[in-house]
């Protein structure tokens, strides 16, 4: 597996402070993405909170992710949230250790008052004397939230006094990505409101690892959720449902609770699906993998984007249009691109797995941001999509109309076929994901060999119209 050190820098320490007026939450930021450019240590709010207590528990949900293993537990986690302004409003975001849970808290335009939000990304500090005086935050206490250093402090303190560094795998960088892919298949699936919501979430069990060894389903039945052992239409898919623990964080504060998942069938296999907190001015949501034991880097969501050239210059326009909006209009970049709505989602796509753009379930849009690490390896380390490239620089794929045949490095042959958009093909891993987790290295080096057909015939046709 490959892996780099990500080193994180901070001025100080995050510290929540008592003053005259009230509480006062500090929290620093490390070097950053912003419109002018990288910052060192970027400023993106002062103000208060209009809810301190519950958005302190619902911070502590986002920081509880981002420290948590659920997979193998024994395993240490220890990567910072990461924060974005983006004009209206701050999110928070987290990634399990274990690569199979995604945290967000969106503290929107009603949850903020007295500051302006700007606009960039980078991590935030949230070390454990801070989650231990978040915790005591009072239902009256007043909170003045600070995301980035004192203007003082960043003429006076001498370069970093904290610096963490933590092991970034690429699997973990492709999860990231992963996660807002999937997501953007959902649909909003149930909502439940706030007593249901409480007594659905604290049936859940709560330990380190469900007893259950086949996928949960839950479907809506009336004003609450009903268990069943199987899927059917309009069921979510709940695997390894104590892996919803860091909800019951703000759980007392919530107003409801709304499902999301993709659409099934009957005998679906298992999804992801997202469980979203509505709190005052606020949302925290967690998104979880098909599986407990298994992350999102797996899934293959966007390989079809990284195989084409097509999405990778339209990309690189699209990456120019953004302008860290909150909401991502996709007739509005298609308008200002002269892309079709189509190409501008597969750029989306394609961007989303640098890291420069995430999903908003409840919006059902993208957002605009970048996260601090080298996401930009992710698309270079994808197993499968390097083994598609050496097929077809091998000249190992023959097409025939609708068949095309991949002769692989041990010498067997196998059919991939299209039907309706869909290939399918011969090989062991089609057999047993049934393209659950994206296309396989034949199905996918067929794609990019006849795109790679395609744009050479479409060339000639130009030089001889010429």
């Amino acid at each position: 597996m490959t892996r780099s050190v990500q080193a994180v820098a901070y001025r100080r320490p995050s510290v929540l402070e008592s003053s005259a007026g009230g509480q006062r939450l500090g929290l620093e930021t490390s070097q950053g993405a912003t419109p002018s450019g990288t910052v060192d240590h970027p400023r993106f709010f002062a103000g208060f909170l209009t809810s301190p207590q519950k958005a302190s528990a619902a911070l502590l949900a986002v920081a509880d992710v981002a420290a948590a293993r659920y997979y193998q537990p024994q395993l240490r986690a220890s990567l910072d949230p990461v924060v974005t302004g983006n004009g209206d409003r701050l999110r928070f975001e987290s990634f399990s250790g274990c690569g199979g849970v995604y945290a967000r808290l969106d503290v929107l335009e009603a949850g903020l008052d007295g500051g302006e939000v700007g606009h960039g990304t980078t991590n935030v500090d949230v070390n454990d004397p801070l989650r231990e005086a978040l915790s005591r935050i009072g239902a009256d206490d007043p909170l003045h939230l600070r995301v980035g250093p004192e203007e003082l402090a960043v003429t006076t303190l001498d370069g970093p006094v904290v610096e963490k560094k933590v092991p970034l795998p690429d699997r973990w960088l492709r999860g990231f990505a992963e996660a807002q892919v999937i997501a953007a298949g959902f649909d909003l699936r149930a909502e439940l409101d706030a007593a249901e919501a409480v007594r659905f979430l604290r049936s859940l069990p709560g330990g380190s690892k469900s007893t259950a060894a086949a996928p949960r389903w839950v479907v809506p039945s009336g004003r609450t959720l009903r268990p069943t052992t199987r899927a059917v239409p309009g069921a979510v898919c709940l695997p390894g449902p104590e892996r919803l623990i860091a909800l019951r964080r703000a759980l007392r504060h919530a107003t409801s609770l709304r499902v999301y998942g993709p659409h099934t069938t009957q005998g679906s296999a298992a999804t992801a699906s997202a469980w979203e907190l509505v709190l005052p001015g606020m949302r925290l949501t967690l998104t979880v993998s098909p599986d407990a034991s298994r992350g999102f880097s797996g899934e293959g969501g966007v390989l079809d984007a990284l195989a084409t050239d097509e999405a990778a210059d339209d990309a690189e326009l699209v990456s120019v249009l953004l302008a860290w909006e909150p909401r991502i209009d996709i007739a509005d970049l298609a308008t200002a691109s002269g892309l079709s709505a189509e190409r501008v989602r597969a750029a989306l796509v394609r961007l989303g797995t640098s890291g420069r753009v995430g999903y908003d379930t409840a919006e059902a849009a993208y957002f605009h941001r970048e996260l601090p690490y080298d996401a930009k390896r992710v698309e270079r380390h994808n197993p499968r999509l390097r083994s598609a490239q050496a097929l077809v620089s091998a000249g190992a794929v023959a097409l025939d109309g609708p068949v095309g045949t991949v002769t692989a490095e041990d010498g067997h042959a196998h059919r991939v076929r299209e039907a309706d958009g869909v290939l399918t093909c011969s090989c062991l891993w089609w057999a047993k994901y049934r393209g659950g987790r994206g296309p396989c290295k034949h199905a996918l080096a067929v794609r990019m060999a006849r795109r790679g057909a395609a744009a050479r015939k479409t060339a000639t046709g130009t030089e001889e119209n010429a």
